[in-house]
């Protein structure tokens, strides 16, 4: 089985958040004032994002950027 890439795996730990929100990627998306196609590639792990994005990201999810990173470079 082929070994999950850091972006994959960040996108897993965001998409499980954004999960417990209730919020759709669409929705989620226009809450933190990013485009939906972006913030869906940020989910299926396309896009390295910056720090500053995934501060943002975070700061939606309410959640610290420290649980998103959790497990990725595992």
């Amino acid at each position: 089985m082929k070994k999950l890439s850091i972006a994959q795996r960040l996108g897993r730990n965001v998409r499980q958040h954004r999960l417990l929100t209730g919020l759709s990627q669409d929705n989620f998306a226009d809450t933190i004032d990013m485009h939906r196609a972006y913030y869906s590639a940020i989910e299926r792990g396309e896009k390295n994002v910056t720090l500053t994005t995934l501060h943002r990201v975070a700061v939606g999810l309410g959640a610290p950027m420290s649980e998103l990173l959790r497990d990725v470079d595992a």
